[in-house]
């Protein structure tokens, strides 16, 4: 049944979360800017096999028997600070999603073993006992080594009929769910091909008084999460007659717009557009087309994952956690008022860029340590509380009206005496004739 939970690009994807928790066992890689520097995970398949292979530590002995138990143990050491491994499902239920047959290798401070699976033991409802032996050749690294064999016929069928499509889809996942990841030293790579991460980055415009675009910021901890929430603008808003257009729908379609949700430097969502990220309820409109240029991220942060508001694929939000639900108030706030920002542009887009111009793209992690030099305001009404930054953002000037309504009151002989005159018709409506008797005193006037 937990096999069916789960996808198989999700299930590859929890292995390589396991591979980052690797690096965070290891002492002295917290708190740098590259703390995944050094580190790798290459994963490899075809129509016969599936292998991930990393540097990221190993998995330690005292740990080996936790490890490769379906559940998490009471008596379980206590994890590393922000390892996301938290119900003890992940590795197993992506082994039996893709087949029957398994080795693992790991190496930890030297010290090597080997827990070989078959489907003899799959199947053996008697013996309980891991497989575990001393591994036959150390590595050069310590890290972990999975191969799968055995596939199941649908897992072979997408690793060799289906492969190209498979990879292009997987790299995509990598690609944005690890990005954060990837930018900040850790290298992935998928049959022989590396990743490069797709983060999102947001305009931030250095300025002094005078309006300028940069992003709505909202910064809080609470119950042991810190919460740091930023939405902005990616690119310049397009113009009406560019949403009307069906080519550039297209394009600007492909680009990547809507809410990015990390839990420890990984996303659970990429660019999401669904009402679980709070479009299209609580007053926000649904998405459209002429908001592709609003994105944002929240990130949530805990040395216990099981704090974080995250599924057990830890690849969805629990949309049921009070956390989450709070901080998804400041995500509407935030979307609202970039909303009120497009809706006012949509006409002089153009003058609209000379705005966007003015600023710089900035990383999650720039735009960071830029908020320690705004003026952030400390909310006390709002939940949770914390310190919040509500840009001062350009907007349209006011333009001079081009009409005016011009009233007067004569006497009803002489306007149908000026009527008889005008239209040989002195019942014709007072309007009517006050208004031609503007344009003729105009006609004059322009000579």
């Amino acid at each position: 049944m937990l096999t069916r939970d789960v996808k198989l690009e999700e299930a590859i994807l929890d292995l390589l979360a396991n591979c980052v928790d690797g690096i965070l066992r290891t002492k002295g890689r917290r708190g740098t800017k590259k703390p995944y520097d050094g580190f790798w995970a290459e994963i490899n398949f075809n129509k016969d096999m599936f292998s991930i292979t990393d540097n990221c530590g190993g998995i330690p002995w005292d740990l080996h028997a936790y490890a490769f138990r379906m559940g998490r143990a009471d008596d379980r050491p206590e994890d590393a600070p922000g390892t996301v491994g938290v119900y003890g499902i992940g590795m197993k239920r992506a082994i039996f999603k893709m087949g029957e047959e398994c080795l693992i290798s790991s190496q930890h401070a030297g010290n090597g073993y080997e827990v070989e699976i078959t489907a003899d033991w799959v199947h053996d409802q008697n013996d309980w006992k891991i497989p575990v032996r001393a591994a036959k050749k150390s590595m050069a690294e310590d890290g972990t080594t999975i191969v799968i064999g055995g596939l199941h016929p649908r897992i072979a069928a997408r690793f060799g009929t289906d492969a190209k499509s498979f990879k292009s889809e997987l790299e995509r996942m990598v690609a944005t769910h690890y990005a954060f990841i990837i930018d900040k030293g850790f290298c992935a790579k998928i049959n022989g091909d590396q990743i490069a991460p797709r983060p999102t980055k947001l305009i931030f415009t250095k300025k002094g008084r005078a309006p300028a675009i940069q992003p709505f910021i909202v910064r809080t901890k609470t119950d042991g999460v810190e919460v740091f929430m930023a939405i902005g603008l990616t690119r310049p808003i397009p113009s009406q007659n560019e949403v009307a257009s069906e080519q550039e729908e297209k394009r600007y379609s492909s680009l990547d717009a809507g809410w990015t949700v990390l839990c420890n430097d990984g996303a659970v969502l990429y660019c999401d557009r669904s009402e679980l990220t709070g479009w299209g309820e609580a007053g926000v409109p649904r998405y459209h087309t002429q908001f592709i240029a609003i994105s944002g991220i929240v990130e949530f942060r805990s040395d216990d994952a099981s704090r974080l508001p995250t599924t057990t694929t830890k690849r969805g939000i629990d949309a049921s956690s009070t956390l989450y639900l709070q901080i998804k108030n400041k995500m509407r706030e935030g979307m609202s008022l970039f909303m009120d920002y497009t809706n006012k542009w949509k006409r002089p887009a153009d003058e609209a860029k000379k705005h966007m111009e003015a600023g710089k793209p900035l990383s999650f992690e720039e735009i960071k340590a830029e908020a320690g030099e705004l003026s952030m305001r400390t909310t006390t009404r709002s939940v949770p509380r914390g310190q919040q930054y509500r840009p001062n953002l350009p907007m349209p000037k006011k333009l001079e009206p081009r009409q005016c309504r011009l009233a007067f009151v004569k006497d009803l002989d002489d306007v149908r005496c000026v009527a008889r005159y005008l239209f040989k018709d002195e019942d014709a409506d007072a309007s009517t004739v006050g208004a031609r008797c503007f344009d003729l005193v105009l006609r004059e006037a322009r000579k």
